[in-house]
């Protein structure tokens, strides 16, 4: 279509005539409210935007349930595959503190479950009452889940127990 053409069925319309990709051959230009387009290239910027990571917090206690425990494991491996880093906090109470090596062995343990998904950016550090240590996500390419929740082989979907309900 010539550009007189356009610009007057643009005009009779009330619209504008917005040039779409002006290095392509003929120059591709569409008819539209020009305040609504800048906005939405605005949005689609913002969207591309990376917001960095987040940083998200998983605490233990010494002498936690195995069941417990690979709930938190669970939730890690998810908050790793989001892209966020993760905190790992050990907390001591009372006499627990005086087997720090029971701590030290949990996170030895966090650190090898959650090795297919991230790798260690602070090493394990007692500070007062606590063990912390915080982990970064492998890149997307290198991420394995293990601990994934079973799923249901028709649907996809997090498998139910009967008893949750």
């Amino acid at each position: 279509m010539k550009l007189s053409d356009a610009l007057r069925k643009a005009q009779g319309i009330g619209l504008d005539l917005v040039e779409i990709a002006p290095t392509a051959n003929p120059p591709v230009c569409k008819i539209v409210a020009l305040g609504k387009f800048r906005y939405d290239i605005s949005k689609h910027e913002r969207d591309k935007r990376p917001g960095g990571a987040k940083l998200k917090e998983i605490k233990f206690r010494v002498n936690i349930d195995d069941h417990d425990y690979l709930t938190k494991i669970r939730h890690g491996e998810e908050f790793l595959d989001r892209g966020n880093k993760v905190r790992v906090q050990l907390q001591f109470r009372g006499r627990e503190m005086a087997h720090q090596e029971f701590g030290m062995q949990l996170m030895e343990k966090v650190r090898e479950d959650l090795s297919g998904m991230s790798q260690v950016e602070m090493e394990p550090k007692i500070t007062g009452r606590n063990i912390t240590m915080t982990l970064t996500p492998l890149p997307a390419n290198r991420r394995k889940r293990r601990f994934a929740p079973p799923r249901t082989a028709d649907t996809g979907e997090p498998a139910v127990s009967p008893n949750s309900a």
